[in-house]
Formats: C-alpha cells, structure tokens, sequence
C-alpha cells in the first residue's frame, strides 16, 4: 500500500506518437538548478577570456620581445630605486623624498633611449627652474612682511602659470619641452604653496632635486646599457620598411588590375597585406614625427652620428606619403564597376606593367640605399629607364582615341542605346585613363623621393660603392715608389 501511495503522488506526461508509441515528458529544472547553470555558464565564460587574453599577451610577447625586454628593465629600474627604502642609511639621508625618486623612474621611462632621455632632462629642468624661482620669490615674500605674503605668492603662481601653460601651445615648445613646461608648473605650484608653511624649504627642495636626478640618471643608465631601444634605429627601420612595401604595392595594384600572372589572389592573405601595404605609409606619419624628436635627444650610436640629420627622414616620409596617396587611388581604379574593353585594355597592359615594374625597381633601389648607407651607383639609370617608360606610356595614350572613336555597332537596329556608343565607350575608358594618368604622377613623386635621400646621402656623408671598393683594395707593390731606388 505505502508503495501503491508514493508512486500516486508521482504524475507522469506522456506524449503519443503518430506511429501509437508513447514518450515521457521531463519535468523542468528547478530555480537552483537554473540558477547553477548560469553561475557555471558565467565562470566558464570568464576562464575563456582570460586564457585569451594570456595568449594574446604569449603572442604578442613573441612578435614584439622589445616589449618584454623593456618591460623587465622597467622592473629593475624599480628595484633599484627602491633600495632607498629597504636600506637604512639611504633612507634617513633622504627622508620622505626618496619617494620623488620612485615617482621619477615610473614616469621618466620610455620604450626608446631618446624617448628616456627626453623626459629625464625636462624633468630635471623643469624641476630646477622652477624650484629656483619659487625659493627667490619665497625669499621676496619673507622680506615684503607676513601681511603680503598669501597676496605675492597667489599673484607669482598665477602669472607663471599662466604663461608657461601658453607656451605650450607654441609648436616648437609642445614638441621637445611640453613635458618640462608641465613639470615645472606642477613644482612651482607646490614649492611656492608648501613654503608658506614650510620652514625648511631650501633643504626640501633639495632633496627633491637630488631624488629626482637619481632617478632620471638610473634610468637612463639602464636603457642606454641594457638592451637600448634607439628612436633613430626605429625611425631608420620604419622608413625602408615602408619604402619596400610601397614598391610591392604598387606592383600588386597594376598587376592585379591587368589579371598578371603573380598578382594576389582572392584567398592569398600574404599577397593581399603586401597589396595593402601603402596604408601602413599613409598611417605613418605620427610615430616618424615622435621617433625623429627622440632620435635628436640620442648620443651617436651604430652607424649614426650624433648630429645626424633626423629631420631629413621626415622629409623623404612626406614624399613617400605623396605617392602613397597616389596608390590609394590606384587601387580605387582596380575595385572600380566599369568594366573596361578587353581590345583597350590589352592595348594598354603591356607599357602600363612596364611603367609600374620601372617605378617600383628604383623605390626598392632607394631602399637598398637606405639600408646599406651608400650612394647608389644605378639610381640615376634606373629613373631614366622609368622616364622613358612614362614616355612610351604618353604616347600610347594619344593613340588611344583611335581605339574608341569608332567602336563596334551593338546588335540589333533597333537598339535604343545605338545613338551612344561613343559615349558608352568613353565611359568605360575612364577608369583606365584614370589608371595611367595616376602611374605617370606616381613617377613624378617617385622622383621627389630620389631628390630626398640624395639629399639625405649628401647631409649622412654616405659613400658610394665604388669609393668604398678603392678603399678596399690592397695597395699594389708596382704603384708604391721606392724611395730608397737611386736616381739615375
């Protein structure tokens, strides 16, 4: 009886089939159950970000180790600059202001040597500058009488920084001491401020200064010594980089656009960066600007002097952003919707990827001066086989009219659009005349690029191959005079 009981307390759905089978209905999950599924979906989906986020990092930790490494340098910097605490005899020689010196190294240290050095000595500047002032007119102050005194000191903080924070709208200031003019506000604020109330404020000052050196001079030292990043470097790297991907990608556009055998398919994700490579140029211009002001904090380092022309490498990014305008709009052509006559195009391909080979060979020659710091022997042959080709490519395009004046008549004589062939074909030519005239400004600018790494090549004192390979060779014994032959 008591099981007959227990299972009529249980209720049981049943479902019936078509085909006369039966099937049981399980009841739902409870709100515990719901509420566990939910906490364990959450958990799960919060394990996964992380183990993506710890392998983002892994990846990226494997691309670029210049992070890592100064990552790690940034620690030590830290650790040692610390000792100040952990060491009683240095920290009662500093007091409270050891911690300036921690403060220094965590916003003084930069990815790059220049970039260090930079901060590091507008710091130490500003700090000076503005420690100085705020002492004198302290010392202004306790001389005008205690009644005058919050009256000079707000009237000094406002003058001082209101000027210094205009100057930092001028270009020149912004670019090479917008850091220092901040700094020196930030301390003459709270030197002139703290010194209503501090007694001692010539020996707090002081000690500030001398943490702070400490801290910039730590810095500097372990990035110049341990694994240096140079600004110049970088900058150096960046320019051919984007010098060889300007050239594949103007090869990549006019081969794609004629269907060239080599040029990026639809599934080759290699070709399709080398293709897209000119954006890199355009999206440049930011990092040359900071690399080149950094670079110009550095001491000679490698194969750069110390007064090496920084700038010049702006210059030759301009010209190279000029013709990467150019390929942009190149590949505007490629992806156009007008579909252009077979006849013409054919007509066209061949001097066009001559054109484009011609351009592209002296970008990569101007590269290769770039990379190996010598003048090309070639450069000046090589622009001249690239004119030449434009011409050709000049006078293919006056015979172009002759192709669409008279096209072929459309099937059918009672075709509506009989009337404008002419125009139909013109406007299928379009993009292709687009496409050439772009090549021949493209040459053009390719020429301002050539104009700027000779210039460069001139400013760097790089030497050509040929003085080099003099220098090279081994005296002979016939050429050397003997001085000791007697005369006849």
């Amino acid at each position: 009886m008591a099981q007959e009981k227990e299972m009529s307390r249980v209720t049981e759905w049943r479902i019936r089939m078509a085909d006369g089978s039966s099937e049981a209905l399980a009841p739902e999950a409870g709100l515990a159950c719901r509420a566990w599924l939910a906490l364990k979906g959450l958990i799960m989906g919060l394990v996964l970000k992380v183990c993506n986020f710890f392998r983002k990092a892994w990846d990226l930790g494997q691309n670029e180790p210049k992070k890592v490494i100064h990552c790690l340098k940034v620690g030590m910097a830290l650790t040692v600059v610390s000792l100040f605490y952990y060491m009683r005899p240095l920290y009662e020689g500093m007091g409270g202001n050891a911690m300036w010196a921690v403060m220094t190294v965590v916003v003084v240290f930069e990815n790059t040597v220049g970039a260090t050095i930079c901060k590091s000595l507008n710091r130490i500047c500003g700090t000076f500058v503005a420690g100085s002032l705020a002492i004198g007119i302290h010392w202004i102050v306790s001389q005008s009488g205690k009644e005058f005194e919050p009256f000079i000191n707000g009237i000094s903080v406002f003058l001082l920084a209101s000027a210094v924070t205009f100057s930092r709208f001028i270009p020149s200031v912004k670019k090479r001491f917008d850091y220092g003019a901040m700094i020196f506000i930030l301390t003459f604020s709270l030197v002139a401020v703290s010194g209503y109330r501090v007694d001692k404020l010539l020996e707090m000052a002081n000690n500030r200064v001398y943490t702070i050196i400490i801290g910039t001079s730590l810095c500097i030292m372990i990035t110049m010594i341990i694994c240096p990043i140079w600004a110049g470097e970088e900058l150096y790297m960046l320019i051919t980089r984007n010098m060889d991907k300007l050239a594949y990608s103007l090869d990549g556009c006019v081969g794609e656009y004629f269907n060239e055998s080599g040029s990026s398919s639809d599934g080759d994700k290699e070709s399709d960066k080398k293709l897209l490579g000119y954006k890199c140029v355009l999206t440049s211009k930011a990092t040359e600007e900071a690399m080149a002001n950094f670079a110009r904090w550095e001491p000679a380092h490698g194969r750069f002097n110390f007064r090496h022309p920084w700038k010049q490498y702006l210059k030759i990014g301009a010209s190279m952003r000029a013709c990467a305008y150019c390929i942009d709009a190149l590949d505007g052509c490629v992806n156009s919707e007008n579909e252009v006559p077979e006849l013409i195009k054919k007509h066209m391909s061949n001097i066009a990827l001559k054109v484009s080979s011609e351009s592209s060979r002296v970008i990569k020659e101007l590269a290769k001066t770039m990379k190996t710091m010598k003048k090309s022997s070639t450069i000046d042959y090589l622009v001249g086989e690239m004119n030449n080709a434009v011409l050709e490519l000049q006078e293919d395009l006056k015979s172009l009219p002759t192709l669409f004046i008279n096209p072929q008549p459309l099937q059918g004589a009672d075709c509506p659009e009989k009337k404008n062939t002419g125009a139909v074909a013109l406007m299928d030519i379009m993009p292709l005349v687009t496409l050439v005239s772009l090549l021949i400004e493209i040459a053009a600018r390719i020429e301002g690029m050539v104009n700027a790494v000779e210039e460069l090549a001139e400013m760097g004192e790089y030497k050509s191959v040929a003085d080099e390979k003099n220098e090279n060779q081994p005296v002979s014994k016939t050429n050397v005079p003997d001085e000791h032959k007697e005369e006849v």
